[in-house]
């Protein structure tokens, strides 16, 4: 697995960025949620709901591939290839 400027492998890192990136947009969406409701939208609500589900959906599959990662031994710091 090829590493990126963190050090660490890029699946692994790729995974986590997508996880939190969905857990912050949900976050964000109730708020969303609230403002639509407060407008009367009931409609744009229901939608930013489903967005938010998604996302949710999203960041646990996430996980699931973190876990199946981890348990392969497959995930966290990449290898050094210098022999320091």
């Amino acid at each position: 697995m090829a590493t990126g400027e963190t050090g660490f492998k890029d699946v692994a890192y790729d995974l986590v960025s997508v996880q939190y990136h969905s857990l912050k947009a949900g976050h964000d969406y109730g708020q969303y949620v609230r403002d639509a409701k407060n407008a009367g939208e009931t409609e744009i609500a229901d939608f930013f709901q489903d967005v938010m589900r998604e996302d949710s959906e999203r960041a646990a599959r996430c996980h699931d591939f973190l876990t199946e990662l981890a348990e392969k031994g497959d995930i966290g710091p990449a290898a050094s290839s210098s022999n320091s």
